[in-house]
């Protein structure tokens, strides 16, 4: 029993240190798969997903290339995440140990689509198959990064979708301006949290700019290369 409670207490200590260095790191993953999925696989959200309805659908009301993938996106993101969820079943893994083998997964979908694009080169022609494999292997990716957090890392706020997070930044900051008359709850998510977040998407997406336009294909193995660090965070 006392051995029981001991290790209780470890995974729950380990828990609030992964909450606290894990989603940063998770979030320039996030910016650099993003902005390198958008600009070299024709124009596909890899992380902000919903974004593809739009995106095919201005496509087909002003014309122009349209790219199935667009719209293949979300349901490989569904069946992306019930696979995530079927492996973290499987496993009966809980809290760290499910973290870490869920960001193994996250890293081995990252490098296999790093050893695809290079052999492949997708971006030479962003609209055609091997661009749309390339896509769903980053949509892949990132859907697993969802799962993890969700499942293993519950009190972590988002590391992709930065709407929420600039929300929350924005009404913190007007609390700390006006102390006595509060907008937000007590239990809501710190302003340092969501700038942690919106920052570390940023600069992986600052990142990513200079890694395409510098390497092109190759700009897939700085996220893989992170993806391999946060199996190490402790």
């Amino acid at each position: 029993m006392l051995q029981r409670s001991a290790d209780s207490s470890d995974d729950a200590v380990e828990l609030s240190r992964l909450e606290a260095r894990l989603p940063p790191l998770l979030s320039v993953i996030a910016g650099m798969v993003d902005f390198t999925g958008f600009s070299t696989l024709g124009h596909i959200f890899t992380a902000h997903v919903t974004g593809n309805i739009v995106l095919a659908t201005v496509v087909a009301v002003d014309g122009g290339s349209f790219h199935c993938a667009q719209l293949l996106a979300i349901p490989v993101f569904v069946l992306a995440l019930a696979t995530v969820g079927l492996i973290a079943r499987a496993s009966q893994r809980h809290g760290p140990s499910l973290a870490r083998l869920l960001l193994l997964v996250q890293f081995l979908v990252l490098a296999a689509l790093l050893i695809f694009s290079v052999i492949a080169k997708p971006s030479i022609d962003p609209i055609g198959v091997r661009a749309g494999w390339a896509a769903m292997m980053a949509v892949s990716a990132m859907a697993c990064q969802y799962a993890l957090l969700r499942l293993a890392v519950p009190g972590a706020i988002s590391t992709a979708v930065m709407t929420g997070n600039l929300a929350n930044a924005v009404l913190s900051a007007m609390d700390l301006l006006s102390v006595r008359h509060p907008l937000l709850p007590h239990d809501s998510t710190p302003l340092h949290r969501s700038l942690d977040r919106l920052l570390g998407f940023l600069l992986g997406c600052v990142v990513a700019a200079a890694a395409v336009s510098l390497t092109g294909d190759w700009a897939w193995s700085l996220p893989t290369a992170l993806a391999a660090v946060a199996i190490g965070v402790r």
